[in-house]
């Protein structure tokens, strides 16, 4: 059931299977799963996941390419509540490890906001990721076109600026690395450092041979109609024409939560194993937060991985009959 202030006491006062932080497409894979296996999880949201931002699905098997991200998630929930799972809106703080369950500290509203602890035995984080956006006087202007064809993702949108005349914005020489493999699918690439960072004489090289222009000048906005980017328009008045851009400038993890627990690590992403386990024996990672594709086709199979490993664990801990008949279900 979705949960509100009013039922929070019955919640609190159990000892749930799988509580899932994070209700995106991975979250609500996960938590199908979970009550498919009669086991009893909670999802905790804090609202707008990375994929509600998606205009359009393209690539998702089975879905008509112009399927909204929100679309997806809404039909998730309701799978997933028609299943008997609970949902609460809110924003996970703290966990603490108590060796037989993990306590969950919980921000209940924006507004006069409550605190409450959950337990539960597992935890799957799959609270995801958001994207630095390029940081304009007027951000709305940048909302209006991200999302639609100002891409954030080479591996989804790729196809979609198929030889078109590509605007790469970046936050360091590194991060503008991508517009190499962007060159798999157009080779009319414009970079721009928006007068951030230096670029080497190495790089400007590499661009030249490659026939990519480079702008250091700051912009001030993008320019364009009804969510279609046509260009951005410079300080100094000048405008270069576009027809889509790519935003190569990094992501916030919304992992905070797991900080105190030495959880293992490579650059900002968990380290899991083929079923998701992180480090922690009954802590995993799906989406976004672990080492791999993010894509959400490999987010929502992560979620049925992880919730697998979980129903292997609770089984085996409470030595369920005729093991032989369940084993062959599950993933080895």
């Amino acid at each position: 059931m979705q949960l509100s202030k009013q039922d929070l006491q019955a919640s609190t006062d159990r000892i749930y299977d799988t509580i899932v932080i994070g209700g995106g497409v991975g979250g609500l894979s996960a938590g199908i799963y979970l009550q498919r296996y009669l086991l009893d999880t909670l999802i905790i949201d804090k609202g707008k996941a990375r994929s509600f931002w998606m205009q359009e699905l393209h690539n998702y098997l089975g879905l008509p390419p112009d399927t909204q991200g929100r679309t997806l998630l809404k039909h998730g929930k309701d799978h997933y509540l028609s299943l008997g799972g609970d949902s609460l809106n809110g924003y996970v703080e703290e966990i603490t490890d108590k060796e037989d369950f993990f306590e969950v500290k919980v921000k209940i509203g924006r507004q006069n906001s409550i605190y409450q602890v959950f337990r539960a035995k597992y935890l799957i984080a799959a609270s995801g990721i958001i994207d630095n956006l390029p940081f304009l006087d007027d951000m709305q202007n940048v909302y209006e076109y991200a999302g639609y064809n100002l891409h954030v993702c080479l591996i989804c949108d790729g196809y979609e600026m198929k030889n078109k005349r590509v605007g790469v914005f970046g936050k360091n020489q590194r991060s503008l690395e991508v517009a190499f493999s962007l060159g798999w699918f157009t080779p009319y690439i414009t970079l721009f450092t928006q007068d951030m960072f230096e670029v080497s004489s190495q790089f400007r090289d590499r661009l030249w041979e490659h026939e990519y222009k480079l702008v250091e000048k700051p912009i001030k906005q993008f320019i364009g109609e009804n969510h279609q980017m046509t260009g951005v328009k410079m300080t100094d008045g000048s405008v270069i024409e576009l027809d889509a851009g790519l935003i190569s400038m990094g992501s916030q993890f919304h992992s905070g939560y797991l900080s105190g627990l030495n959880l293992q690590t490579q650059g900002e992403n968990l380290v899991t194993d083929k079923m998701c386990r992180t480090s922690h024996p009954r802590i995993f990672a799906i989406g976004d937060l672990k080492l791999g594709l993010n894509q959400v086709v490999v987010a929502a199979s992560d979620g049925a991985v992880a919730a697998t490993g979980i129903w292997r664990d609770i089984r085996r801990e409470r030595g369920v009959k005729r093991r032989s008949d369940i084993e062959s279900a599950v993933l080895v």
